[in-house]
């Protein structure tokens, strides 16, 4: 979990954490952050489908740890615990990067503490039908409603 503190921050979901920390924002996190400025949000905050720092995506392990999994959930419902908030869709097609990851989303969506809150994307989605990574989205694109029912 990477973010500011605020009210009324943007919620943005990627697959998994890579380069950024608090002080040393990469590319994604500094547009997630421009992102959340430009539609009114006072903070933002970037959570992950799995927690596994890893650079490179293909480097991402070959089998989800439940120890990570279960860790990660529990972190992303305390957070949400069921307030009204914009969840930003954004891992992109790298959710097809591993097997496990279509199933830790599922599970993800399925968390009761989010089902008051929205779930947005930016721009139409993609081909496969899959929301934007923020670096590939234009940076005029808008938020759209994103059906995470339609999605799974």
């Amino acid at each position: 979990m990477l973010g500011t503190v605020g009210d009324n921050p943007l919620v943005c979901f990627g697959v998994n954490p890579s380069t950024a920390e608090p002080n040393k924002l990469d590319r994604t996190i500094q547009g997630v952050s421009k992102v959340a400025v430009r539609n009114g949000y006072d903070s933002f905050i970037m959570l992950n489908v799995y927690p596994q720092r890893a650079t490179d995506p293909n480097c991402l392990h070959s089998a989800a740890d439940p120890t990570l999994k279960s860790a990660n959930e529990r972190q992303i419902s305390t957070l949400v615990s069921g307030r009204k908030l914009t969840l930003w869709a954004a891992w992109g097609a790298l959710i097809d990067k591993r097997r496990f990851l279509p199933l830790l989303l599922k599970d993800i969506l399925d968390l009761p503490e989010l089902a008051a809150s929205e779930w947005v994307s930016r721009g139409a989605v993609s081909r496969d039908g899959h929301p934007h990574h923020p670096l590939y989205v234009k940076k005029t694109a808008t938020f759209e409603s994103f059906s995470v029912a339609r999605y799974r």
